[in-house]
């Protein structure tokens, strides 16, 4: 029976292994996301390996020469219990599967970066500086701060890359 197993990578060489993988007949799965990438004071989001340094494989260990595997460019080792492979829990990979959209990209529900209340400061943009505090995330890229101006506290949306935590 086919179960999905994990490889761990030599560094930054998740797509060479897939590619060498797949181009042996291995079925090869390696779930990416959007990573925010600043360069030259452009930001732009680029695919990145949601497990950056593993791959999944699915392979019937039973069935399968799957030892070749190991000595696949790009592949450090399975990850191993004694000599066999690992299986993955069943449904870990197709719930990941279930999360990409059209582009094949990996979307993760976006959990509260910050507890309500906390003091975060503003790392960027025109209120550089200050220190206000975090009250809820508005969207993918965005939450919301509270600062004091004027002798009150005034709701401030902010990118999310635009904030750090005080402390």
């Amino acid at each position: 029976m086919k179960r999905w197993y994990v490889a761990s990578t030599h560094s930054k060489a998740e797509s060479r292994a897939l590619w060498h993988l797949r181009n042996q007949g291995y079925r090869a799965y390696l779930p990416c996301y959007r990573k925010r990438r600043t360069h030259a004071r452009r930001t732009e989001l680029v695919p990145a390996p949601l497990f950056p340094g593993y791959i999944f494989i699915s392979v019937d260990i039973d069935e399968t020469r799957w030892h070749p595997i190991r000595s696949t460019i790009g592949i450090r080792h399975l990850i191993c219990h004694g000599n066999e492979p690992v299986p993955v829990p069943k449904g870990v990979v197709e719930e990941i599967v279930a999360r990409e959209d059209e582009h094949g990209i990996v979307s993760a529900p976006s959990l509260p970066p910050f507890a309500n209340g906390e003091p975060v400061k503003v790392t960027a943009g025109p209120f550089l500086g200050q220190i206000g505090f975090f009250e809820c995330v508005s969207d993918d890229e965005r939450i919301v701060i509270l600062l004091e101006m004027l002798g009150r506290r005034i709701r401030v949306p902010l990118q999310l890359h635009s904030v750090r935590a005080c402390g």
